[in-house]
Order: structure tokens, then C-alpha cells, then sequence
């Protein structure tokens, strides 16, 4: 259950992350008010996770979702990169938290 509590927190990691991005390019409300709910969710979900994970495993973990997940949104949404190299570190984030869970 906490793996997949961690998950969440790193979903609306992505969430707050592409909300930052919509906040730039926007400036309303409803873009900050996501922004600011997708980080709290974020916080409390690895808050939780953390109970009963280890906290490098889970920062970690946390951290690779938010990061490659933000990634491929950036490529999906707008229009960055679609380099294989940056593809090819995306993978590798991604290979480095499914062993952290292996491991864990």
C-alpha cells in the first residue's frame, strides 16, 4: 500500500510541476490553486509513504516519478525535446526506482 501511496505523491508532483508551467503561461487562479494542490497532495502523500519506507527509498522514488514524469509531459504537452539521449535518461531514472523497489 505505501508503494502505491508513493506513486500518487509523485503523480501530483507531475501535476504541480506542469501547473507551473500553465501558471507562466496563463497567470489565473485556477492554474495556482492546482499548482498549490498538486505540491500539498505531493507532501502528504511521500509524508505518508515515509511511514513506513525507508526516506532515501522513498525521496528517491519520489523524486525519479516527478522528474522523468514531468519530462515526458514537457515532450507531450510542449513540444520539448524528443531527443533519444533524453529519452534514454528518462529510462534510466525510471530503471533506478524500480530497482530502489526491488531492493527495498
Amino acid at each position: 500500500m505505501e508503494w502505491a501511496v508513493l506513486i500518487l505523491a509523485g503523480l501530483c508532483e507531475m501535476l504541480g510541476v506542469v501547473m507551473i508551467s500553465k501558471y507562466h503561461q496563463e497567470k489565473n487562479w485556477q492554474s495556482l490553486v492546482l499548482l498549490s494542490a498538486g505540491f500539498g497532495a505531493s507532501f502528504l502523500f511521500l509524508s505518508l509513504a515515509m511511514e513506513s519506507l525507508p526516506m532515501g527509498t522513498a525521496y528517491a522514488v519520489w523524486t525519479g516519478i516527478g522528474a522523468s514524469g514531468a519530462a515526458i509531459l514537457g515532450m507531450v504537452l510542449y513540444g520539448e525535446s524528443r531527443d533519444w539521449l533524453r529519452i534514454l535518461f528518462i529510462v534510466v531514472i525510471l530503471a533506478a526506482a524500480v530497482g530502489l523497489k526491488i531492493v527495498s
